[in-house]
C-alpha cells in the first residue's frame, strides 16, 4: 500500500473549503479536451456535404491530436512562463477561437485549421488542469480528484460523438462548435476568477523549443501514417515516428531546459514506467473504438446508433470502475493498477474472438474488460507518477500525463489503421474484410498491451 490509501477522506471533505468551484473547473477542462477530440466522429459526413474535402476527413482528428499533444507536452513550461492563471485563460480563448473558425468555416481548410487550434487550446487546458490539481488539492484528495477526472474522460468518450450526432441529425453540424466555443469562453471566465492566487510567471522559465520541434516531427509522422494509402508506408512512418519520440526523450534528458521529468526515459523509475505504461496501454486500446462500429454494422447488420451503444459500454464500464475503487478501496491502488493492465490484455483476447461471430454478450464482455482496465488503473497510475515527481519537475511532469496518453492514442489509431488496411479494409467494407480486420487490429496491438502491462507492474513493484 502507498500514500494513495493513506488519509482517505470523503467527497464532502474534497469539495469543502471552497474547493467545489475549482474541482468543477478542472472537470470542465478535461471534458473540453476529451469530448472535442471525438465530436467529429459523427458529423464529418455532414461537413463533407457542406464543405467537401472528403480526402481530408482523417485530419479532423489527426490535426486535433497533433495540436493537443504538442500543447499538453509544453503545458508545464508554458504555465511557468505566463503563470497558471493567465495561461489557462488564454488557452480557453484559443479554444473558443478554434471552435468559432470551424463553426463559421466557408471551406474545409478553414475548418481543419480551426481543429488544429482546438487541439492546441484544449491540449493546454488539460495540461494546465493537471497542474492545477497538483497546486490546489492536498495529497489526501488526489485519489478522488483523479477518479473524477478518469470518470469525466470516460463519459466524454461516449457523449462527444453523441452530441455531434444529435446536431448532425438536426441538420446543424456547425451548432456543435458554437456550443463548444461557449463552453470554452465560460471556462476562461471561470479560470480568471478561480485561479487567483496561483503562482505567477517565473523569471527563469523558458520553453524547450528544440524538443518541441523534434516532438512535432515524430507526432506528425505518426499522424501522416494514419492517412497513408499503403500499409507498408503506414507501418514505416509509425516506426519512424516512435523512434523520433525516443530521440526526444534522449535529447530532453541532456537538455538544460527540459520538456519532461529527468526520469521520463528511465523504465526503472516510477515516472518512466508510468509514462511507458500509459502510452502503450492507450495505444493498444484504440482498435475497438475505431473499428468496432463498422465491423458490427457489416457483420451483424447493426445501425450506426446501435453499434455506437455497444462501443459505449466501454465508457460506462470505465466510469463505473473509476468510482468503484474510490474511498476505502484506494488502499489497494497497486492491485487495481495491475488488475487493470491484465484486463486490457484479456480484452484483446476476447474481442477478436467475439466480434466476428460470437453472441453479443461476449462482445460486451470484451468492451467491459477494456473499460474496466482504464477505470481501475487510470487515476492511480497518474497519482503514482505525480507523487514520484521532484518539486522542480512537478508542473512539467503532471501536465505531461495527458500528452503521453494522447500520443499513445495517435500511435494506436495509426497502428490499427495500418493493420486494417493490410487485410483489405481500405479497398472496401465487405464481410470478408470486416472479419479479417476484427482480428488484425487486435493482434497488432497485443505486443503493446503486454509490454504496457509489464511496465504497469514495474510502476507498482513497491506497492
Amino acid at each position: 500500500m502507498t500514500a494513495a490509501g493513506a488519509g482517505v477522506k470523503s467527497w464532502g471533505d474534497l469539495l469543502a473549503e471552497g474547493r467545489l468551484p475549482k474541482f468543477a473547473l478542472i472537470c470542465l477542462g478535461v471534458w473540453l479536451n476529451a469530448a472535442d477530440a471525438l465530436v467529429t466522429a459523427t458529423i464529418m459526413p455532414s461537413v463533407g456535404v457542406d464543405l467537401g474535402g472528403y480526402a481530408y476527413f482523417s485530419w479532423s482528428v489527426a490535426g486535433f491530436l497533433v495540436g493537443a499533444i504538442l500543447a499538453g507536452a509544453s503545458a508545464g513550461r508554458v504555465a511557468e512562463v505566463f503563470g497558471l492563471r493567465t495561461a489557462t485563460v488564454l488557452s480557453g480563448l484559443l479554444t473558443a477561437l478554434g471552435c468559432a473558425m470551424s463553426a463559421a468555416a466557408p471551406d474545409i481548410f478553414t475548418f481543419l485549421a480551426g481543429r488544429v487550434l482546438q487541439g492546441l487550446g484544449t491540449g493546454w487546458i488539460s495540461g494546465f488542469s493537471m497542474v492545477a490539481i497538483a497546486l490546489l488539492f492536498p495529497e489526501r484528495h488526489l485519489p478522488r480528484v483523479f477518479a473524477a477526472v478518469s470518470g469525466v474522460w470516460g463519459v466524454a468518450t461516449l457523449l462527444g460523438p453523441l452530441v455531434g450526432g444529435l446536431y448532425a441529425a438536426g441538420g446543424d453540424w456547425r451548432g456543435v462548435f458554437w456550443l463548444f466555443a461557449a463552453q470554452a469562453g465560460a471556462f476562461s471566465a471561470a479560470a480568471a476568477w478561480l485561479l487567483r492566487g496561483t503562482p505567477t510567471r517565473s523569471q527563469d522559465a523558458a520553453v524547450p523549443w528544440l524538443q518541441l520541434g523534434v516532438l512535432a516531427i515524430g507526432v506528425g509522422a505518426i499522424a501522416v501514417a494514419d492517412l497513408a494509402a499503403r500499409p507498408g508506408v503506414s507501418l514505416g512512418l509509425i516506426g519512424a515516428g516512435c523512434l523520433v519520440l525516443v530521440l526526444v526523450l534522449q535529447l530532453d534528458a541532456r537538455a538544460r531546459i527540459r520538456l519532461l521529468p529527468r526520469e521520463a526515459a528511465q523504465l526503472g523509475t516510477v515516472v518512466g514506467a508510468g509514462y511507458a505504461s500509459m502510452f502503450l496501454l492507450t495505444a493498444a486500446s484504440m482498435g475497438f473504438a475505431i473499428y468496432g462500429p463498422p465491423i458490427l454494422q457489416t457483420l451483424r447488420g447493426y445501425s450506426p446508433l446501435w453499434a455506437g451503444y455497444v462501443i459505449g459500454v466501454e465508457s460506462l464500464a470505465w466510469t463505473a470502475a473509476a468510482f468503484l475503487v474510490t474511498g476505502p478501496m484506494e488502499r489497494f491502488d497497486a492491485l487495481w493498477v495491475r488488475i487493470g493492465a491484465l484486463c486490457l490484455v484479456a480484452s484483446l483476447v476476447v474481442l477478436p474472438w467475439a466480434l466476428a461471430g460470437q453472441p453479443l454478450a461476449w462482445v460486451l464482455l470484451g468492451a467491459i474488460l477494456l473499460g474496466v482496465a482504464f477505470g481501475l488503473s487510470w487515476s492511480f497510475m497518474s497519482q503514482r507518477v505525480m507523487a514520484a515527481l521532484s518539486p522542480e519537475d512537478r508542473a512539467i511532469g503532471t501536465s505531461a500525463i495527458m500528452a503521453v496518453r494522447q500520443t499513445g492514442a495517435a500511435a494506436g489509431a495509426a497502428l490499427s489503421g495500418a493493420a486494417a488496411n493490410l487485410v483489405g479494409f481500405s479497398a472496401g467494407l465487405t464481410p470478408e474484410t470486416a472479419r479479417a480486420a476484427s482480428v488484425a487490429v487486435f493482434v497488432i496491438a497485443a505486443p503493446f498491451a503486454v509490454v504496457g502491462a509489464w511496465a504497469a507492474f514495474r510502476l507498482t513493484r513497491e506497492g
